[in-house]
């Protein structure tokens, strides 16, 4: 009988997965590009040679992204950009090209999210996560493809969703219906802009813990089982493979891939049980009591 060994573990931090210098010369922009898996993207996009924009609402995160890529020794800018709003996104990448020129790679990567049984959300926290996951990624999307068809320049968009987009997300309605628009949108934008040499793609992370994760989310990690032996690959990810998934779809390498979204979880999303386990409700998952219907709405 096999023994379970689980997938191998990835090189170490620092490794790239392509030739050091394929992102000479170019202009990579992130959103939310200072902290946990944004940041471990842009880093191994600056250890490739590229130049990294990083954009933001959040000052400290902004700080401690120009601090990750100065480390690199990549050049860096920060932009404070709230990607809820085009004239504030339009002014981000007038800052990006007067740093350095029109950036060659968006990364999508500004989302927000944390968990709620569906009935206790309030119609603020739905807006508020359908505005800043969905409607912030088109507007990022829409300003990118504008300059680069003016300029009649190539270019690559790389949304980052997440595998409830497929299957439906209990507990995080707002988030896993945004996502699932998301997707959508790889898939409409990759036909339309094709034509004008703009690669639209997806990336799914799968479970990577970061010390950047919130609070509530680290809390239902928490409550979990240990992490790696309840995952396919028997181990986590390491934020550096999502950051080299990354750079091959923006890259020369991958430019035919397109309308593509790829998942990267070690099929932890595919996994089906042989029998189905008791269901426990997203109310007890979450540790909450019964639901009172004079909760502040």
């Amino acid at each position: 009988m096999a023994e379970k060994i689980g997938l191998p573990a990835p090189p170490q931090p620092g490794d790239t997965a392509l030739k050091p210098g394929t992102f000479d010369g170019q202009v990579v922009f992130v959103t939310g590009g200072g902290t946990g898996l944004g940041k471990g993207i842009a880093s191994e996009f600056a250890r490739l040679g590229a130049s990294i924009v990083i954009a933001s609402r959040n000052p400290e995160h902004l700080e401690a992204g120009r601090k990750a890529i100065d480390e690199i020794g990549a050049p860096v800018k920060v932009v404070g950009c709230d990607i809820r709003d085009p004239d504030s996104i339009a002014a981000a990448f007038d800052e990006a090209e007067q740093a350095f020129a029109l950036p060659n790679v968006l990364v999508n990567n500004a989302a927000a999210n944390f968990p709620v049984p569906a009935e206790d959300m309030s119609p603020n926290a739905w807006r508020t996560v359908v505005d800043i996951t969905l409607n912030g990624t088109f507007f990022c999307a829409r300003e990118f493809a504008r300059r680069h068809l003016t300029a009649g320049s190539p270019g690559s968009i790389i949304n980052v969703g997440a595998s409830y987009a497929w299957t439906g997300g209990p507990g995080f309605a707002h988030s896993a219906a945004a996502k699932a628009g998301v997707k959508n949108m790889v898939e409409t934008l990759a036909v339309e802009w094709g034509p004008y040499g703009i690669q639209v793609n997806g990336l799914v992370p799968g479970l990577f813990p970061h010390e950047d994760m919130t609070a509530d989310i680290q809390g239902n990690l928490e409550r979990t089982s240990d992490k790696d032996p309840v995952q396919p690959a028997l181990r986590v990810g390491q934020r550096q493979e999502l950051g080299w998934a990354a750079t091959f779809l923006a890259s020369s390498y991958g430019r035919f891939i397109s309308g593509h979204t790829l998942v990267v979880d070690g099929a932890n999303w595919q996994r089906r049980a042989l029998t189905n386990p008791e269901v426990v409700t997203v109310r007890e998952q979450m540790g909450k009591g019964p639901f009172e219907a004079d909760a502040k709405r």
